[in-house]
């Protein structure tokens, strides 16, 4: 997880909300050629500091878990330190598989990057079958490492064919990263929404359930996420590049246009998603995750964790939703104070919830969050 937070609060927001409006500003104004040389210029620089920000976290991935889930025996937190270490370069790898994504959906190319966690996750799948005997927890932390590798590794013959070289270049002053460095503050903190969420259900899930509280909103998380998620994140990864694209060409009645019927047709489908799956939580639990050391008690807490982790899968898509068409116009100080909002209505709600109603309480601390978010 501590990999993965660093990278969604420090890069993901980069890329995604400040590169691409900026790489689609370049190509409707100023062609190709001065758009790739931009975008050589910015993954020489986001894989310069992810590569830096993975040696730092290798150095003090003890201060890290510590800080990150404060509650584990010290057993459990020497495993986490190692698993850590092991899996910090995960943010360099991610941060260059990313940047290309940004290229490839800038330029209309949305298969190839649809298709990349499709790699990864076909690499885990294989080491469980083939390896995990052998080489058990540390041989996964490698393959997940492999997997982020290939993520990137992927998508080159795609760039390829459509005509991207990778030019290393250090222009940290030109036109574009001037751009993309004003943009980075406020977006980059306005993003920190989601991981510093999670870094905080993280912190107090550690106190309940001799630790269990971490798995059983992880779990419940990840199965909120494959369902809400997958479906929204689909649709931001489209809009994203057009709204971009509407802005840089001042079609303000097109932008309008587009967000209305993104988020009349995402409610349409998230709405009954959200009811089906608080309806649903308990068997499904039960069928996906129960069983052997998964035992009923382990069921319980992680269906009444998604029961209410889903009645903030509005708030979820919407927030997602519009806080693109923010960063689409260059615009990251609204969903900054949104976000800031959110992130200490999360604090407040873990302290006076978790004590009394445990994991139930974390997971409609986050459902509030995610609600005011998108409110606001």
């Amino acid at each position: 997880r501590i990999p993965r937070v660093f990278f969604d609060a420090v890069f993901a927001s980069a890329i995604s909300a400040c590169f691409i409006p900026v790489f689609s500003e370049y190509l409707t104004r100023k062609g190709r050629e001065p758009a790739f040389r931009f975008a050589g210029c910015f993954i020489t620089v986001m894989g310069l500091l992810s590569a830096v920000l993975s040696v730092l976290g290798i150095l003090f991935a003890g201060p890290l878990v510590s800080l990150f889930a404060d509650g584990y025996d010290a057993q459990t937190a020497e495993l986490a330190v190692s698993l850590t270490r092991v899996m910090f370069p995960t943010v360099l790898f991610t941060g260059v598989a990313f940047s290309f994504v940004g290229v490839l959906q800038s330029l209309g190319e949305f298969n190839v990057p649809a298709l990349i966690s499709v790699v990864s996750n076909l690499v885990i799948i294989l080491y469980y079958l083939t390896l995990d005997q052998q080489f058990g927890i540390y041989g996964l932390a490698v393959a997940f490492l492999v997997g982020w590798f290939l993520q990137a590794a992927v998508q080159v013959p795609s760039l390829r064919r459509l005509g991207f070289r990778y030019r290393p270049g250090l222009e940290p002053r030109s036109e574009g990263m001037r751009k993309v460095f004003a943009l980075m503050l406020p977006v980059m903190v306005s993003t920190w929404v989601q991981p510093i969420n999670l870094t905080i259900n993280t912190k107090f899930g550690s106190r309940l359930y001799e630790g269990a509280g971490v798995s059983a909103m992880e779990y419940s998380t990840n199965l909120y996420l494959v369902i809400a998620g997958v479906f929204i994140l689909s649709i931001t990864n489209v809009i994203f590049p057009r709204l971009s694209r509407l802005t840089a060409e001042h079609q303000e009645g097109a932008f309008r246009d587009t967000l209305r019927q993104t988020v009349h047709g995402s409610l349409f489908f998230v709405l009954p998603m959200a009811a089906g799956l608080m309806v649903l939580a308990r068997p499904m639990v039960s069928f996906l995750y129960g069983g052997g050391e998964f035992d009923a008690f382990s069921v319980s807490i992680t269906s009444e964790a998604l029961v209410w982790v889903s009645l903030g899968m509005v708030g979820y898509g919407l927030q997602n939703i519009l806080s693109r068409a923010y960063f689409a116009r260059q615009d990251g100080r609204t969903p900054l104070v949104a976000g800031g909002v959110s992130i200490l209505a999360n604090i407040l709600l873990c302290m006076v919830l978790t004590e009394p109603m445990g994991v139930a309480g974390l997971a409609i601390a986050s459902t509030v969050s995610s609600t005011l978010y998108a409110v606001l």
